[in-house]
């Protein structure tokens, strides 16, 4: 499971840090969603959903 993310990671090297955020916590949010729903479609796209607000808003400026 670590190879996989770490390939799919490796062809997200033009991307900037901020849609790494956001895809990085898609695919958590997905993972967690699917595992506290039991493998459920709405759980795991619920949780790409607010995993990928979530990156996507991380480190983003105040200004």
């Amino acid at each position: 499971m670590i190879a996989v993310l770490l390939i799919s990671l490796s062809g997200c090297s033009g991307m900037s840090t901020r849609d790494k955020n956001t895809a990085i916590g898609a695919g958590v949010g997905a993972a967690a969603g699917a595992v506290l729903t039991g493998g459920g479609a709405v759980g795991t796209i619920g949780g790409a959903a607010v995993g990928g607000i979530i990156g996507n808003q991380i480190g983003k400026d105040d200004k």
